[in-house]
């Protein structure tokens, strides 16, 4: 367990949504925050409105994510990563272009391998430190007009727990953070809250502070979900189609 009083941490995705609201209430708390986004002057701007440090980061690009990383670390050892970035698209898999489902896979995925490649073997060697990554419902509840992006939020709850089970011992823990429908700029187009469980970017912010605290190997949100992946499981495909589709129509609206 880390102290965040002074510690250095670094939030992708941190220009707006989630990232921004989990950057505003670690600094709260005393963390010594650095943001990254690929929106250059969407960082920049977040970071004076927070009194954060920010810069353009490119989460696809390992190279771009390591020289970010080497500023950070200006400021001293990185004690607590969150890997937020993140992007969705939505529409039939058939009819979405292979360069979207590339995106996605490349921040998605690839951006949370970059991340923990880069910064766990600092944190191991010194035997501390914290990672939170951000998965998604979509990992538990498959999601028609959003294959991909359930493929990935699944694909980072798998590689979290396989790491996790790796590192066991180090000091160093992993946390994945599960989210329902999270009201941002991702989901404006969407119906929220009469067919979706929805939250507020802040409430996924204070569950990744709790982390710190208790560092859980998942958390949803809302927790009552936690175990809507083995309804998935019992349920015959047939019926929950039916059902997913009818919400899926509803949310879309």
């Amino acid at each position: 367990m880390i102290s965040l009083e002074n510690a250095v941490v670094v939030v992708t995705g941190g220009a707006q949504g989630i990232g921004r609201a989990t950057a505003a209430r670690l600094t709260r708390l005393g963390a010594r925050v650095w943001i990254g986004d690929v929106d250059e002057e969407g960082v920049v701007r977040t970071a004076d409105e927070l009194g954060v440090r920010g810069a353009r980061l490119d989460v696809t690009d390992a190279a771009c994510f390591g020289a970010f990383l080497d500023r950070v670390q200006t400021d001293g050892p990185i004690d607590m990563l969150v890997n937020n970035a993140g992007v969705m698209q939505t529409g039939a898999f058939l009819d979405l272009p292979i360069s979207g489902h590339a995106d996605e896979i490349g921040v998605n995925l690839l951006g949370v391998v970059h991340g923990m490649r880069l910064v766990l073997p600092g944190m191991v060697e010194r035997r501390q430190g914290h990672v939170v990554n951000l998965a998604s419902m979509a990992a538990k509840i498959t999601t028609p007009q959003m294959a991909t992006y359930c493929a990935t939020k699944f694909a980072v709850g798998a590689l979290s727990r396989a790491v996790r089970a790796e590192i066991r011992g180090s000091g160093v823990t992993v946390s994945t953070v599960l989210p329902a429908a999270v009201r941002t700029d991702m989901t404006k187009r969407f119906t929220l809250g009469s067919v979706i469980p929805t939250s507020e970017a802040d409430d996924v912010a204070r569950a990744i502070a709790t982390t710190v605290r208790r560092p859980r190997p998942e958390v949803t949100i809302p927790g009552w979900l936690g175990g809507m992946d083995l309804v998935e499981a019992a349920v015959t495909e047939s019926i929950l189609d039916r059902v997913k589709s009818i919400v899926v129509t509803r949310a879309m609206r």
